[in-house]
Formats: structure tokens, sequence, C-alpha cells
């Protein structure tokens, strides 16, 4: 047992596919996980409910809210926040069961290294292992009410967990792929449009598309990864257009 308490959240809609492999991945290292399922139509909540008691079904209203409420349910001294689409690998396993077991832990939250699996394979560059905050301490943390890309809020610096990864699934196939490529795409327009953003107009944004698919296929060494790098690049430049397109389009219907 853990000197400080781990409790994983997770928020869940029609993973059926996906769940389970997330929920073995953290059940030898959580003192709890919490489930919150937004109305799934297939067997994701009799898939979870093998794993927990503590499953909750509720109406949507944005990622940053589904997961304040799954917080607001742990109990714990640490929480660790996955999609369901994730899997925390075994070294990554390691390393925060070695954190946790600290008399004196330096930061109240930590990044993880995120791995990309494309199409079974993972990649080694590109968006892969840049850090993403996940664990953190319950007491004084927070998430924004963001409805996508949302963001724990916490005080002091963030520590990076170095070894290990949360591997992340996010591509079914090409045709889950397009269509997460527009939801996002969609909904961080609706944001930005929200927060007063500028488009600055559609050249600018094929500019920016431009721009991402230079960091992602060269700077951050996409081309290393053959077709998943080019593949990847391509498809993230795509959304970051139609993200600045769609906050255009916003723009224009306002003025009508």
């Amino acid at each position: 047992m853990m000197k400080n308490t781990l409790s994983v959240i997770v928020i869940t809609k029609n993973e059926e596919d996906r769940i389970s492999r997330c929920l073995s991945s953290v059940t030898h290292i959580a003192d709890e996980i919490i489930v919150f399922d937004s109305g799934s139509t297939d067997k994701t909540v009799e898939i979870a409910k093998q794993f927990t008691d503590k499953l909750f079904v509720t109406d949507w209203q944005g990622y940053g809210i589904q997961k304040q409420r799954a917080l607001d349910k742990a109990a714990c001294d640490w929480v660790l926040s996955i999609d369901a689409d994730e899997e925390v690998d075994s070294k990554l396993a390691q390393e925060i069961t070695s954190l946790l077991n600290q008399d004196v832990i330096e930061h109240n939250a930590y990044k993880v290294r995120w791995k990309n699996i494309i199409f079974g394979k993972p990649t080694r560059f590109g968006r892969t292992a840049r850090a993403c905050t996940r664990l953190f301490r319950r007491h004084g943390s927070r998430f924004d009410g963001a409805i996508v890309h949302e963001k724990v809020l916490f005080e002091g610096e963030t520590g990076v967990i170095k070894k290990g990864f949360l591997n992340h699934y996010s591509i079914r196939d090409f045709e889950h792929l397009l269509y997460k490529n527009r939801l996002y795409a969609v909904l961080m327009a609706e944001k930005k449009f929200a927060k007063g953003k500028k488009s600055y107009g559609i050249p600018l944004a094929v500019l920016r598309g431009l721009i991402t698919f230079i960091q992602i296929y060269v700077f951050r060494l996409g081309f290393l990864d053959g077709g998943r790098g080019l593949l990847y690049a391509v498809i993230y430049a795509q959304y970051t257009f139609n993200k600045y397109a769609g906050l255009w389009s916003l723009e224009q219907q306002s003025k009508q």
C-alpha cells in the first residue's frame, strides 16, 4: 500500500472497445477508480462496472465540467486523470507508485509523457513524448470549465515523470480520425470565439496550418515516423486550419 493514496478518474461515452484496456492498466495502482459516463449506448458502463462500483451516468456539459464532477467524487490524496483511449504503461505505473511512496513529494502536480499509437504502432516523434499534466494532489486542484482541451488548475510548479508513457490510442480508423479532426476543430473554434479571440482571416488560417505541419514534421522530427508521421502532421495541420477557419466563419455569422 502506498503512503499516499490514489484516485483514478475517467470520463467515458461509447468506449466499449477501449475502456477495459484503460482501466486494466491502473487497477494495481489505484485505491479507487471513478468513472463518469455521459450516456453510452454500447457496453461501456457494463464493462466499467467490472473494475469499479464508483460509476456515475450524467448529462454532458463539456470536458472540463465532466472531469470536475469526477474530481468532486474523489477521496484520495492524489488524483490521476486519464482518458478512456489511454493506457498507463508498466514503467509509468512503477514511477507513479515510487513517487506516491515518498514521505515528501516536491510538487503539487506532475506531467507524464504521451505516446501516440497510430493504427496499432507507436510513433516516436512529432507530438509524441510531449508531457501533459495528469497527476496532481486532490486538495487545492480543480479543472477549468472548458468545453474542450480542459486544464487542471493548482498552485505551484509542475514536476515531470520522465520514465514511462501514457499510451494514447486516439484513432480507431481513418473515418474516426476525420470525425475527431472535425469535432475538435469546431469545439475549439467555438471556445476561441466565446473568449473573443480573432481569426485574422482565412489566409492566416492557411499559414497557421502550414506552420503546424512544419513544426510537427520537421522540427519535431515527425518524418522519422514514416507514413504515420506524415499522416499525423498533415491531419494536425488540417485541424489547425479548420479551427481558425471555423473561428472566421463564426465571426462572419455574428455580423449578419
